[in-house]
């Protein structure tokens, strides 16, 4: 057995449940807490297990759950940069790519590598697998969103024409998760005005 190699195995293992601490602005379905970025993991993971049949394309759906469980992790040092905050926008790719240089450079160095690979993949966005990963990343919080009735759309003041932006690419993931995501996720709250409507 390799002990160095394992050590740093279990090294990143440790590291990575700093995770769990990273708090995001979404609410959890009971309205009350907010979910964390490894919650906001797993449930993509699992989300992505069933729903891959509705992706537009064919795709590994184990490569597609590990992108959705690694691509966080570099918020243990970056912190989460929310979805409409403009300014954190303006350093987040510099924080992120500090952030994955340290974080899978614990890794063995073929570990280091692959895991790099997808987060970067990710990223990019430019394969069936990351383009479905980058769809459940955005339709996740849309669900959870819905189901408290809007809250955090409505105590930040959230735009329509803001979650259209952010949502731009999300079709190229899955057409139907988008359109049933659009329907019954973000239209209803329209109505009720918990979105603001620029029209």
């Amino acid at each position: 057995m390799d002990t160095e190699r394992l050590q740093k195995q279990f090294d990143f293992c440790l590291e990575i449940d700093k995770e769990k601490m990273i708090g995001r602005q979404t609410y959890l379905s009971n309205g009350e807490e907010k979910e964390n970025d490894a919650e906001h993991a797993w449930h993509m993971a699992i989300m992505t297990l069933l729903l891959s049949e509705y992706s537009n394309e064919e795709i590994d759906v184990l490569k597609t759950i590990g992108m959705l469980l690694i691509h966080d992790l570099v918020e243990i040092d970056a912190g989460d940069t929310y979805a409409y905050d403009e300014e954190g926008k303006k350093t987040q790719h510099a924080r992120e790519m500090a952030a994955a240089d340290r974080i899978f450079g614990l890794l063995p160095e073929d570990q280091g590598n692959k895991l790099r690979s997808w987060w970067e993949e990710f990223d990019f966005g430019d394969t069936p697998e990351a383009r479905f990963a980058r769809a459940m990343d955005h339709i996740q919080p849309l669900m959870l969103n819905a189901s408290t009735h809007g809250k955090s759309w409505e105590e930040h003041g959230i735009h329509l024409q803001q979650i259209l932006g952010r949502n731009a690419e999300t079709s190229k993931g899955s057409t139907q998760l988008w359109d049933y995501a659009y329907e019954n996720f973000i239209l209803p709250n329209l109505k009720a005005g918990k979105i603001i409507n620029d029209d």
